[in-house]
């Protein structure tokens, strides 16, 4: 559990460093950008493009591709994953932050962006080559959801052992895939998708590297997006 910070304290409405951040941001983009935060407020969103990111901290879907308000509709969670259709009465929050996407918003694509050192895609590698790892809490929330990965395991072959970083990549890779696959086991979806009202995508980020890699579903492999901007990024200095 993190400690409070020397200038935060545990009764703080606010964390400390949460309120320095907004004044930066009212002093900072919400003025430069008022005008379009203000017509976002009058004329509602409009975004062209959903993005189904992980909750881990490192990988924010509106840095990486350098979106404004909004641009893209966003929803996290664990692992980027997303659960087949299942219309139940039990509790979907990806699902239906899809069909709001979709049904309501009218994107006109689905992004699943995976990304390095994924921790629940680790997670679920490490419970299954030890079938004696507890779970975090009796609720076992996590272990719940990341047996979607399931299906991407299987195709993603033998568990290592010792578990390595390359298995637990491939997996991410192969988690991406059935992710879209999954994504067409909504009827809608798939039919929007059909007439070309709707393209879904993969994608992973390098944490470490910055590279962003797109899934090609002809070729089931994937490939670096803008190499030689991210050569020119990594480039030395010429003085």
């Amino acid at each position: 559990m993190t400690e409070a910070g020397p200038t935060e304290q545990p009764g703080d409405i606010l964390p400390a460093h949460l309120e320095k951040g907004y004044e930066t941001f009212l002093a900072g983009r919400f003025r430069s950008e008022q005008q379009r935060f203000h017509e976002l407020a009058a004329e509602g969103q409009k975004p062209r493009t959903m993005v189904i990111g992980c909750c881990d901290s490192r990988v924010a879907p509106e840095a990486i591709f350098d979106a404004g308000p909004g641009e893209l509709f966003v929803i996290r969670n664990v692992g980027n994953l997303v659960p087949p259709y299942a219309p139940d009465n039990q509790y979907h929050g990806t699902s239906a932050a899809l069909e709001y996407a979709v049904m309501a918003l009218k994107v006109n694509h689905l992004v699943i962006l995976g990304h390095a050192q994924c921790g629940g895609v680790r997670a679920y590698a490490e419970s299954q080559a030890d079938p004696y790892t507890r779970p975090l809490s009796a609720g076992d929330f996590i272990g719940s959801w990341i047996k979607l990965l399931a299906p991407a395991a299987e195709r993603a072959g033998a568990i290592p052992d010792p578990l390595t970083p390359d298995y637990v990549e491939r997996l991410a890779f192969e988690s991406i895939k059935q992710g879209v696959a999954n994504l067409r086991s909504f009827p809608w979806i798939a039919t929007l998708e059909q007439r070309h009202y709707l393209s879904l995508h993969g994608a992973y980020f390098g944490v470490m590297d910055g590279r962003l890699l797109a899934l090609d579903e002809a070729t089931g492999e994937f490939s670096q997006v803008a190499p030689q901007a991210h050569a020119a990024a990594f480039a030395q200095p010429r003085f």
